[in-house]
């Protein structure tokens, strides 16, 4: 039973993608691919200028991971789709794509993570005190500073090098993500609107093609 529900969750947020997709009205290009002029940017205790950490070159973002931080969207979005591109360029670690960011803090905003960790790309990570009805606490047990709703299935993404998509879609709150084609997760939020945000965590990741299509 259990499986058959989840497969009709499935079946129903990928109609939604489809449907929705075939509605869009407009693409906002997040990324210019010549400068990070939409962006607003956090460093962690605002240890060096943030053209350090955030920058762009040959068309492609370079965010450094050292220190943490994020970069954000100076306008905030609500029931959307989010299409991001992203590759290590030489080790996998670490980074994450925050959505309906409601309060920013440094070094981190209250909003959802859509982890890019290597290895656990699809999972979400509730940050600042935000919450996702798919997080469960077992009673009498301390909520975690971090807490974690885990990717449905087996990782999904590419090696080193090679540029991975991340699909997520945004309606009313709710969050489903799709990894190279595969969907992973989806997580429910009472928050329908905030920035959107690319982290800086670990070592050197990249990021291209960073748009939203309104639906």
């Amino acid at each position: 039973m259990k499986k058959r529900m989840l497969l009709l969750a499935v079946v129903s947020v990928a109609l939604f993608c489809f449907t929705g997709e075939s509605k869009a009205q407009k693409v906002d290009n997040l990324f210019n691919g010549k400068d990070l002029s939409n962006w607003e940017f956090v460093v962690d205790k605002n240890a060096v200028p943030a053209d350090q950490v955030y920058s762009v070159k040959d068309g492609v973002i370079h965010i450094k991971g050292n220190p943490f931080g994020y970069m954000y969207t100076k306008q905030k979005y609500d029931n959307f789709k989010l299409h991001v591109e992203w590759r290590w360029p030489q080790e996998a670690t670490n980074s994450g794509i925050f959505l309906l960011i409601e309060d920013v803090k440094n070094p981190f905003p209250n909003g959802i993570e859509v982890q890019l960790a290597a290895g656990n790309a699809g999972d979400f990570v509730c940050l600042g005190g935000s919450d996702l009805f798919e997080f469960h606490q077992r009673p009498g047990e301390e909520r975690p500073a971090f807490p974690v709703v885990k990717k449905a299935q087996a990782s999904s993404e590419k090696p080193v090098g090679e540029w991975n998509e991340a699909n997520i879609f945004v309606k009313d709150g709710t969050i489903t993500v799709y990894i190279n084609g595969v969907y992973q997760n989806t997580g429910t939020n009472k928050v329908k609107s905030g920035h959107i945000g690319l982290q800086s965590e670990g070592k050197d990741i990249q990021f291209r093609n960073v748009t939203v299509t309104r639906m």
